[in-house]
């Protein structure tokens, strides 16, 4: 893995403790520019909030950073997410040309990238990111963990 700064994982974890805070599924998403290490975006999952399916931490993420930047391509721009992201939010990373994807807990339900469907593996994939899993994963497992004990 290359040399990043973990710090950009923990600001994914204060989004992720924010969007338990609100009763959502504790997901937080981060996008840098790591020429500059300017944070462009920060999200947390929204979906009960807004009533939308769509709206997951990594694709509000994408959304604001695109509007930062002024381009739907995010190509040179790294994205940091507490989760695997799922089927939906790969391709959206796929579409946006993000660089480089770095997640903590691998979902092995749902998730699209190492598990389910590996959606960069597959030959119809436009853009592949680096991928770097495992990040700070026991906390981000703890973060969803509890999130689910205490619901049940």
């Amino acid at each position: 893995m290359p040399e990043e700064p973990i710090s950009y994982m923990r600001l994914a974890l204060e989004e992720a403790e924010e969007a338990s805070q609100r009763g959502e599924v504790p997901v937080g998403a981060v996008i840098v520019d790591p020429t500059t290490n300017d944070v462009i975006a920060t999200a947390g999952n929204r979906i009960v909030e807004r009533h939308d399916p769509t709206a997951h931490a990594e694709m509000l993420a994408i959304q604001e950073a695109a509007r930062a930047v002024g381009s739907e391509r995010l190509g040179g721009l790294d994205l940091y997410v507490t989760l695997e992201p799922c089927p939906m939010c790969a391709q959206a990373i796929s579409f946006a040309r993000i660089r480089r994807l770095y997640f903590g807990a691998a979902d092995t339900k749902g998730g699209g990238v190492e598990n389910g469907p590996r959606l960069f593996a597959q030959s119809t994939c436009h853009h592949r990111p680096d991928v770097y899993g495992g990040i700070d994963e026991s906390q981000a497992s703890a973060l969803l963990w509890d999130f689910f004990r205490d619901r049940r």
